[in-house]
């Protein structure tokens, strides 16, 4: 058993430091494995144009936010899966970092950009793949990634126990479409979304909420408000995940058949 969760919160738009010590302070005093938080928690997300975006993007190597999570991740003993607007050279990724107390442990960068995302983020450039903290196998993407059930099923291909995947929900249904991911592929998925609004001069967009945690089975543990701030933490056994079978004579993973899904690789 280990302890997974998500915080769900109402990041403020440029206010770095206000947002890292809310996180900070909600998690002081948690006791859990693996919390995953939203996409893009520290900057917030509705952009003006790339300028903007580079004002307070950071590089992950040299980022005073960065230390103090893996100096809070050492403290308490457990691992965060967080968003980051991640500055590498000339690109700038709306990434996903797995962090603890010893640092960076994973970097996942978005592959597929929603909508003005386009506009100002580069896209992802590294394989999908998967790493283990404390005997479970997590599998990270980012927001939109849900659309594309490719995503998740390589995840669980390379042997993904949970899918943490932070996120900046606007649309209804997202949040249904993570319990089908998880069904078809028998793995738990923690999605953390925030809250509140985005009042910008381009616009304003606000945010679906409802952070959840589903089973393999696609049972909802629990999923929060749509305009609370909310830490939920809970136990999960991953040996659940690792149990494909999903009737007598069938295995999701060995019933599959390869060599007629060529379709889905050809270019649209």
């Amino acid at each position: 058993m280990i302890n997974v969760g998500f915080f769900q919160f109402a990041p403020q738009f440029g206010e770095l430091d206000n947002n890292l010590s809310k996180i900070v302070s909600r998690l002081r005093d948690v006791d859990a494995d693996i919390i995953v938080l939203p996409e893009l928690p520290f900057t917030g997300y509705l952009f003006e144009d790339r300028a903007e975006l580079a004002s307070l993007a950071q590089d992950p190597a040299t980022s005073p936010i960065v230390s103090s999570l893996i100096a809070l991740c050492r403290d308490r003993d457990f691992y965060l899966v967080t968003g980051f607007a991640e500055k590498r050279a000339d690109k700038i990724f709306n990434s996903a970092l797995v962090i603890g107390g010893d640092g960076i442990l994973h970097t996942y960068r978005k592959l597929h950009l929603f909508n003005t995302e386009k506009e100002y983020f580069d896209s992802g450039d590294i394989p999908l793949d998967i790493l283990e903290l404390r005997g479970i196998k997590i599998g990270v993407m980012v927001c939109f990634d849900w659309a594309f059930p490719e995503v998740a099923r390589v995840l669980a291909l390379k042997g993904a126990d949970l899918l943490c995947h932070p996120s900046n929900l606007v649309l209804t249904y997202c949040h249904q479409t993570m319990i089908t991911r998880c069904v078809e592929n028998s793995v738990y998925a923690v999605t953390a979304n925030r809250v509140g609004s985005d009042h910008r001069p381009r616009g304003t967009l606000t945010f679906t909420g409802q952070s959840q945690l589903v089973t393999p089975k696609g049972e909802l543990v629990y999923q929060a408000k749509s305009e609370a701030e909310d830490l939920f933490i809970a136990k999960i056994d991953m040996d659940q995940a690792r149990d494909k079978s999903i009737a007598e004579k069938n295995n999701l993973f060995a019933d599959r058949r390869p060599e007629f899904y060529a379709e889905i690789l050809r270019e649209s």
